[in-house]
């Protein structure tokens, strides 16, 4: 693999190998995000793809966009803050809206023990909450649990408050996959899928980045 900071739609392609990756179509044009949207349907989420805003909400680059009327205004919008702050830019990333919890799951080239992953609460408030949760690579189904229930936010996982408990041994398959990633590619140094939507039902990688 190149070495280098890989963006979102780098890295979810290279993920599209080993695990599921929520539908999105990257774009250029207007006239092509609205073709796209047509295709996925709403509601939908609008990113501005660009290595100079590896995180996209600092910046207001992501956007929910729940019905026709309001898509081409927040792609405008998108847009201008691409303008004005000179990034270098990839494309609109026209994706898929898709419900659950926010886990991160991540890998992180450690000096003394190889590569280690780690997972935890995601979305936004990942630095802020730091309810995360280590091992060395390559886990197991047991590691997985373990892992899970290691964290403040376990609870949301198996259902609170009338929410559905998440597909546990689906999310256990995920973590173990990501822990194998480095057998095949030690080269990579970090990798972070933040968030990882987790449902009742299943789950896919919604953001990710890694660098090698």
């Amino acid at each position: 693999m190149k070495e280098g900071v890989y963006s979102e739609i780098e890295t979810e392609r290279f993920l599209k190998k080993y695990l599921p990756v929520t539908k999105q179509k990257l774009v250029k044009t207007l006239k092509e995000a609205e073709f796209a949207a047509r295709q996925i349907k709403f509601p939908l989420v609008l990113k501005i793809i660009s290595k100079d805003a590896l995180h996209k909400s600092d910046i207001k680059g992501v956007r929910l966009v729940k019905n026709k009327l309001d898509f081409e205004q927040e792609y405008k919008s998108l847009i201008k803050i691409v303008k004005n702050k000179k990034l270098r830019f990839e494309g609109i990333l026209v994706q898929e809206y898709v419900k659950g919890e926010y886990v991160i799951i991540g890998l992180k080239k450690d000096l003394t023990f190889g590569h280690v992953i780690a997972f935890g609460t995601g979305g936004i408030y990942t630095e802020l909450i730091k309810d995360v949760s280590f091992r060395v690579c390559p886990i197991t189904y047991k590691d997985a649990q373990e892992m899970i229930d290691e964290l403040q936010m376990r609870q949301l996982l198996y259902g609170f408050r009338g929410s559905k408990k998440v597909n546990i041994p689906f999310l256990k398959d995920i973590m173990v996959a990501v822990s194998k990633i480095p057998l095949r590619h030690p080269e990579i140094s970090e990798m972070d899928i933040n968030p990882f939507v987790i449902n009742d039902k299943g789950g896919c990688i919604v953001d990710a980045m890694m660098k090698v």
